[in-house]
């Protein structure tokens, strides 16, 4: 892949996963929102069973529960729709190792060909703010204008869209019109990990 081309080169998949709370998290609903010519697009969502029960803490956080589940196929089941909509793109999340982690333990061999982490990308191409957590950042910029009402924060359709909004965000408004993948994946930067909120 060329990352020295403009950044609407590429085709992205923005992606976010709820998780059950276990050590490690197990997936329970993943979602997937497109990027193509630097335009969003509408979300991929899944819901899925996990092996093991969704904790109380992780339920308090996205309100998932074991009972939404129950009918929902395994993830083995799903896997080949989710991939369909990853192969190929650049993958973007928000503290994106979180989110890959779960991602590649759900979908053994994947392996992104690139990986854009709008937390990273956020401190670069936008310094100076109070807090790089996604809601704040989604907050700063007004990112949640026009979502519908039946998504809500901490689910994963609505967390995509907001860090699918957020990268076309910072790569239009904070930065020169030639900004390429590569400024975008920002490789200079060592790992910054944080803990997940699974």
């Amino acid at each position: 892949m060329n990352t020295d081309q403009l950044w609407t080169s590429h085709r992205y998949a923005v992606v976010d996963v709820e998780g059950n709370g276990q050590r490690p998290p197990d997936l329970v609903e993943i979602a997937i929102v497109p990027i193509e010519n630097g335009t969003v697009g509408e979300p991929f969502s899944w819901l899925v069973k996990p092996p093991r029960p969704i904790t109380s803490m992780a339920r308090r956080f996205h309100r998932i529960g074991d009972e939404e589940v129950a009918a929902a196929p395994r993830v083995a089941e799903v896997a080949d729709e989710i991939r369909k909509e990853l192969d190929g793109a650049v993958i973007v999340a928000h503290n994106a190792h979180v989110d890959l982690d779960v991602v590649t333990r759900s979908l053994p061999g994947f392996s992104p060909i690139e990986v854009v982490d709008t937390l990273k990308a956020a401190r670069r191409l936008a310094p100076g703010q109070v807090s790089y957590k996604l809601g704040n950042l989604v907050d700063a910029f007004g990112l949640a204008e026009g979502i519908t009402p039946d998504l809500r924060p901490h689910r994963a359709a609505y967390d995509a869209i907001v860090c699918a909004r957020l990268l076309v965000h910072l790569a239009t408004s904070h930065s020169d019109p030639g900004l390429t993948l590569l400024s975008l994946l920002g490789r200079e930067e060592p790992d910054d990990p944080a803990p997940a909120l699974f």
